[in-house]
């Protein structure tokens, strides 16, 4: 049975909305003054730049706050040395709310060789340096210190990621729930506008902070699990076939709650408990769960302890398989983390937004720029989307080493072809210098709108992580026509005279609908179209959950015969991924020669990020893969993880570089494949003879060579 909610839009507004809309939401005493405000109710803090537009999301939940009846407040980018900023608005009568911003703030300072960036695109002037690492927890702590009884609310991406144990690539450790680390009092994550309505609300009405512990979309801290419930046990990778008696999980030894328990491996209690004895808390091992009636709305899984994640990878790796198994919001259960002697309490994830509920967040009175406080300084982030448009929110790919399915859902939520017309009618006549070209109609991916299950029923108990890995499911709407009438409507609009689309292809589903391919070629391709099979070799694109290079060819042949229909010339701009965790020295060689055969030179490739809480991440720290059931057993997997070896499988990449030759011949000297060196077209790099090197041209530079290619690098990044 699918989950329902109440509407989005349909509470009782609050007594403040008399004070109507604010041209901007006030970042400083003088624009409250304005405004008539003796104080704010609800004061966002965030990481990035504020800009009142639909993309960035302090706007989206301050509007939508706003929208209740809330008056609420910005502070962009404090300085987090001491409180002093915190207080610029003064108490907020409700709580904080804390963001990292758009990105997680580690990924958006440093790069995945670790190196610091100098430039960020969500500040004004792109300047780096704004915002601290591990922002929302830096944020989270100011706040307590500015006013110490007031709530504090931690959501975005960040805190989304955050929301459990999880390996930190920075630190290379495992890290508590930034829920803990923050001092923080509840967690959203995901699509937060039912949960932080839901908040506001309840602290208005007069509701304490510590009541609210059964809102979905929201973790929270706990002293013990409620008596009534039942519990999963999944804190063992290593059951025996029959189960006679199972450790109590509540006979803590001293160590565990001190970080001590070693490996962290199976807990050998010598204190066993009959499942079917009557407790306060009734615990079934996780294999005996299929032969149990259980209550879904009081059953919750208990994952490994933060201490056994932290010291036991087999363990962290079946933490996550078991995170990611319940990320359906119609069947995932309550997942609990014991944090020493805390237990961390995670809700099921939010019920995704219907179509009027996602248009009504999108047609709030945004003013489509940023903040008038940054004067002429040009906010990257803004330049880039600022005549795009947002047309759905979820994915259901999957693909191990993205975040996106583990915040946003994997759940499509589309708006309304009303609701996105009218933005783009607001974009010609709201944007300066408005050019008539809008720049992208897409999301996390740019054909997955209004594409979803095709039965409510089977939707409501499916546990799949991917609904097209390993293949299209059956009961997968793939039909485009949607979103190919979208973009013919879009074209027609007086003042609109190019639509581009600059989101990722998911080009397996785009080949089964040959008119929307058509449409796409035809009239939305200007010149290049970036694309991502990743990979070309099966076995780490197996590791990927992305599809083989058959579905590639088929869509290649597809775009060259729509493009020379249109008469146009158009190339298509591969993306692939280096030191992928499975990923072998030999499959980045396959790969490499590849790009040679076709003609590809890339220039902009992207090494493997373990971002928090993705699938492939898991595989970097535990050397497991979690799509399979796990054993202390389980075969390992060859990580890429030095330096070392990431350059070479990056260097592969790019093969033309000539500052890769040297280091590329000793490699292939090592894999025994010297038969790859020389200057026949079979070959990757030239040798090492300065004549030959001399007679093909020496210092000429790889712009030049990429001339005589027919595929061409395109600069722009994958999102």
């Amino acid at each position: 049975m699918t989950q329902t909610a109440a509407h989005l839009f349909e509470y009782p507004k609050y007594w403040a909305e008399c004070y109507g809309t604010a041209p901007y939401l006030p970042m400083s005493r003088e624009e409250m003054d304005s405004l008539g405000w003796d104080s704010c109710d609800i004061i966002i803090v965030t990481g990035d730049a504020y800009v009142d537009h639909p993309s960035f999301g302090m706007a989206v939940i301050g509007r939508y706050l706003e929208s209740q009846g809330f008056r609420v407040g910005i502070i962009a980018q404090p300085d987090w040395r001491n409180d002093a900023d915190f207080k610029k608005l003064g108490k907020p009568n409700l709580f904080f709310g804390v963001t990292g911003g758009n990105m997680d703030s580690m990924i958006n300072r440093y790069t995945a060789d670790l190196r610091m960036r100098h430039d960020d695109a969500y500040t004004a002037g792109g300047l780096g340096g704004m915002r601290p690492d591990r922002c929302v927890t830096v944020y989270s702590q100011r706040c307590k210190e500015a006013y110490t009884d007031t709530p504090v609310v931690l959501g975005g991406i960040e805190a989304s990621l955050r929301r459990i144990a999880q390996y930190d690539y920075w630190s290379d450790e495992v890290r508590r729930s930034v829920l803990v680390d923050a001092t923080a009092d509840i967690l959203l994550y995901g699509n937060a506008e039912r949960a932080i309505a839901d908040i506001a609300h309840k602290l208005a009405a007069g509701r304490k902070i510590t009541d609210l512990h059964d809102l979905r979309g929201t973790a929270i801290i706990r002293k013990s699990a409620p008596e009534g419930w039942t519990e999963i046990d999944s804190t063992r990778i290593d059951w025996p076939g029959k189960i006679d008696v199972i450790p109590n999980p509540y006979e803590f030894d001293q160590s565990e709650t001190k970080g001590e328990e070693g490996s962290g491996s199976c807990d050998r209690s010598e204190k066993t408990i009959d499942p079917n004895e009557e407790m306060p808390v009734r615990i079934i091992p996780m294999p005996l769960q299929s032969r149990q009636k259980l209550d879904p709305d009081n059953t919750y899984v208990r994952l490994p302890s933060f201490e056994k994640v932290r010291n036991d990878s087999a363990l962290y790796a079946h933490a996550s398989r078991v995170l990611h198994q319940e990320s359906n919001p119609h069947n995932a259960r309550t997942l609990v983390q014991k944090h020493g002697s805390r237990e961390l309490w995670v809700n099921p994830p939010p019920v995704p937004l219907e179509t009027n509920e996602l248009d009504g967040v999108f047609d709030l009175p945004y003013q489509r720029r940023p903040h008038p406080s940054y004067g002429d300084a040009k906010i990257p982030a803004f330049e880039m989307i600022k005549t795009s448009v947002n047309i759905m929110r979820g994915c259901f790919g999957g693909c191990t080493f993205c975040s996106i399915t583990e915040h946003e859902g994997r759940i499509i939520q589309s708006r309304s072809e009303e609701s996105i017309l009218k933005e783009v009618e607001a974009i010609r006549d709201q944007v300066p210098g408005f050019t008539g070209t809008i720049s992208d109609l897409g999301g996390p991916t740019a054909n997955m709108y209004r594409l979803n299950c095709k039965s409510d029923e089977i939707l409501s108990s499916c546990r799949r992580l991917s609904c097209v890995f390993p293949t299209i499911c059956k009961n997968l709407q793939t039909d485009h026509k949607h979103t190919t009438q979208l973009y013919r409507k879009t074209r027609a609009i007086p003042g609109v005279k190019r639509v581009a689309i600059a989101s990722g292809l998911r080009y397996d589903l785009a080949i089964r609908d040959p008119e929307y391919v058509e449409e796409l070629v035809t009239h939305h391709v200007g010149g290049y179209l970036k694309i991502a099979p990743e990979h070309t070799e099966e076995s780490t694109l197996n590791q990927m959950m992305k599809p083989n290079m058959d579905s590639y060819h088929t869509f290649k042949k597809m775009f060259d015969k729509y493009s020379k229909a249109a008469g146009k010339e158009q190339y298509l701009i591969p993306y692939f991924i280096a030191a992928h965790p499975g990923c072998e020295d030999e499959d980045m060689l396959n790969l490499s020669l590849w790009l040679k055969k076709n003609k590809f030179r890339v220039d902009q490739v992207q090494t493997f990020y373990p971002s928090p809480m993705s699938l492939a991440t898991a595989m970097y720290f535990s050397g497991r893969n979690p799509l399979k059931k796990l054993s202390y057993k389980s075969k390992k997997l060859y990580i890429p993880k030095n330096m070392q070896q990431r350059r070479l499988q990056k260097a592969f990449l790019r093969y033309h570089d000539e500052d890769n030759w040297g280091f590329l011949r000793e490699s292939l000297i090592k894999m025994n494949r010297r038969d790859l060196i020389g200057n026949g077209s079979h070959q990757l790099v030239p040798d090492d003879d300065p004549g030959a090197r001399f007679k093909r041209g020496r210092g000429r530079s790889g712009s030049q060579n990429r001339r005589n290619t027919k595929a061409k690098p395109s600069g722009h990044k994958r999102r």
